[in-house]
C-alpha cells in the first residue's frame, strides 16, 4: 500500500515539539513534507506606507526557519523553502509530489484566513489543527461567538471549567523527503529589507529559533530561578531579566503556550508555587483572550471604529506622529520607549502601554496609526495582542471603563523611579537627577545650565500639556460613545 504524502504547511508555529499536524501525520505512518513560504505581501507595505516586517522581526524569523530546517535534516528530513504566495505555490508542489492532504495551524485573522480560502477554491485538501494557544478552543467552556467581552470574566471561567492539554511530543526521526529542490533561505535583502544594526543597549539578543527558545526558558526558569519573582519584577523596562521574553518566541511558535505551561508546572513541584508562577500563566491566557476575541469579532479589530464601533474623530497629524515615532516628544517616558522599540524592535508591555495611551488620548492621533507602526517595528508582534491591545488602550476595544489615560509623569516616576531607563535611552538627559529628569519642562534656565540641558535645543519642550491634552480628547471621545449610547 502507498503511503499518503502529507505536507505540513508551517507558518507562524517554527517548531518540532506540540506540533499536532506533524504529529498527527506521523501516526498515520505518511510521507511528510514540511514546508514554509516566505509570503511576499508579509514584505511589503502596511496601509500607512511602513515595512509591514521589519529588519529585526524579518532577521527572527529567517533565525527561525533555518533553526527548524537544522532541525529537520538532524532527523534525515528537510525543509522546503520557497518565496512568493501560499495559495500558488503549493498547488505546485501538490501536484509535482503527488501530494494527497496538506496539513497546518489555523489562523484567525483576515490576511491568513483569505489564503486559506484561496487554497480550499484551488481545491487543495486542507486539514486544519488548533495550536496557537493554551486552551485549545475545543476545550472552551463557551462557543467562540460566546467569548466574555471583559477578560477577567473570560479567565475566570476558562480557570474554573477548561483543560490544558499536554503538548505533543517531538519526532524522534522522520522519513526522507522525496526528489524536490529543497529551496534556499532568503538573505534578509532578499527580503527588501537592510540587515538589522544591533544597538548596543539593547536589553536582550533575540536569536530566533526553538533551539534559542527553549535555551531561554531553561535560562529564566531553571538557571537564573527567575520565575519566583515574576509578578514583582515584570513592570519594570530597564535590563534583561525583569520578565520573561518569552513573547518573540511565542508570536512565531518556536514555542508553545502549552510547553512553556508544563515546564512552569514542573518549576511549581521542584522549586516553588506562588503568585509569580500563576502570573506568567496569567499572562499566557491573556494571549488566548485576544486570539478568541479577534475569531469572535474577525475584521472589527482593525477597524478605525474598533470592536465597539466608536465613530471618534481622530487626527491624523503627521508632524506629531512623527514626533512620537523619533521619541521626541519631550516626555521621557515616551521617548526613551519609542527610542528603545525603533533600535531594537521590542520595549516592555509596561512602556507600550504608555506610549500607546500618550499617542491615543494626550495627541489624539488615530490608534490605527500606532498599530502599524508596532506591526513593523515589534520583533514580537502577534497580529491579534497587537490590535487587541491597541482597542483596548484607544478606548474602542473591550474595555468597560471608557475613556482612561496613562498619567506619563507618574507612571515614570512609579516604575523608573532613579530615572536609569531614561538616562539609558535618552543620554540627552544622562546629567538630570533622579527629582528633575521625569519633568525636564520644569528647570529653571539656571538648573538647564548647570545640568547642561538647554530646553528646545538639547531636548524638546513638551508637545502637549499632558492633562489638558487629555481632557479635550477625553470631550471628543464622550462625544462619540454618547452617540453610541
Amino acid at each position: 500500500m502507498t503511503k499518503k504524502r502529507i505536507l505540513i504547511w508551517y507558518r507562524n508555529d517554527l517548531r518540532l515539539h506540540d506540533c499536532e499536524p506533524l504529529y498527527n501525520a506521523l501516526e498515520q505512518k505518511a510521507q511528510i513534507i514540511p514546508f514554509y513560504c516566505f509570503d511576499s505581501r508579509d514584505y511589503g507595505k502596511t496601509s500607512y506606507g511602513f515595512p509591514k516586517t521589519g529588519s529585526y522581526r524579518a532577521q527572527f524569523i529567517i533565525e527561525s526557519v533555518t533553526d527548524l530546517r537544522n532541525s529537520l535534516q538532524q532527523l534525515s528530513s528537510n525543509l522546503i523553502i520557497r518565496q512568493g504566495l501560499p495559495e500558488i505555490v503549493i498547488p505546485e508542489i501538490v501536484k509535482q509530489l503527488k501530494i494527497d492532504l496538506v496539513y497546518y495551524h489555523e489562523e484567525v485573522t483576515t490576511e491568513e484566513l483569505a489564503v486559506e480560502t484561496e487554497l480550499d477554491k484551488l481545491g487543495v485538501d486542507l486539514v486544519a489543527f488548533w495550536g496557537a494557544t493554551l486552551h485549545h478552543i475545543d476545550d472552551l467552556p463557551f462557543e467562540i461567538s460566546n467569548t466574555p467581552e471583559i477578560y477577567t470574566q473570560f479567565r475566570k471561567q476558562v480557570e474554573k471549567s477548561s483543560i490544558v492539554n499536554p503538548p505533543f511530543p517531538p519526532p524522534k526521526t522522520l522519513p526522507q523527503l522525496p526528489e524536490i529542490e529543497p529551496g534556499a533561505i532568503p538573505k534578509i535583502a532578499e527580503l527588501g529589507l537592510e540587515p538589522p544594526v544591533y544597538d548596543e543597549r539593547a536589553a536582550l539578543h533575540f536569536q530566533g529559533g526553538e533551539s534559542a527558545g527553549k535555551a531561554r526558558l531553561e535560562q529564566y526558569l531553571w538557571q537564573e530561578n527567575l520565575l519566583k519573582d515574576y509578578k514583582q519584577t515584570r513592570n519594570k523596562m530597564l535590563g534583561a531579566d525583569y520578565s520573561s521574553k518569552f513573547s518573540p518566541w511565542l508570536a512565531r511558535g518556536c514555542l508553545s503556550p502549552r510547553y512553556i505551561y508544563e515546564k512552569v508546572q514542573k518549576y511549581e513541584r521542584e522549586r516553588v508555587k506562588n503568585d509569580s508562577t500563576y502570573w506568567l500563566i496569567f499572562e499566557l491566557r491573556w494571549r488566548d483572550y485576544f486570539r478568541f476575541i479577534c475569531s469572535k469579532h474577525g475584521n472589527k479589530v482593525f477597524y478605525q471604529s474598533g470592536i465597539k464601533g466608536l465613530d471618534i474623530d481622530w487626527k491624523e497629524d503627521w508632524e506629531r506622529f512623527t514626533l512620537w515615532q523619533a521619541g521626541k516628544t519631550g516626555f521621557p517616558l515616551v521617548d526613551a520607549n519609542m527610542r528603545e522599540i525603533s533600535a531594537t524592535g521590542f520595549m516592555s508591555n509596561r512602556g507600550r502601554q504608555n506610549v500607546a495611551s500618550f499617542l491615543t488620548k494626550n495627541l489624539g492621533i488615530n490608534w490605527q496609526m500606532g498599530a502599524e507602526w508596532f506591526e513593523s517595528l515589534l520583533i514580537d508582534y502577534d497580529v491579534c495582542s497587537n490590535w487587541g491591545n491597541w482597542n483596548y488602550v484607544a478606548g474602542v476595544g473591550n474595555d468597560a471603563r471608557g475613556f482612561r489615560f496613562f498619567n506619563i509623569i507618574k507612571q515614570s516616576k512609579d516604575y523608573d523611579p532613579e530615572g536609569k531607563y531614561l538616562r539609558h535611552w535618552l543620554p540627552e538627559l544622562a546629567s538630570l537627577p533622579a527629582k528633575k529628569i521625569h519633568e525636564p519642562w520644569q528647570l529653571s534656565r539656571e538648573e538647564q545650565s548647570k545640568f547642561g540641558v538647554i530646553l528646545g535645543v538639547d531636548y524638546p519642550q513638551p508637545v502637549v500639556n499632558l492633562f489638558k491634552s487629555a481632557k479635550a480628547n477625553e470631550k471628543i471621545y464622550n462625544a462619540a460613545a454618547n452617540k453610541v449610547d
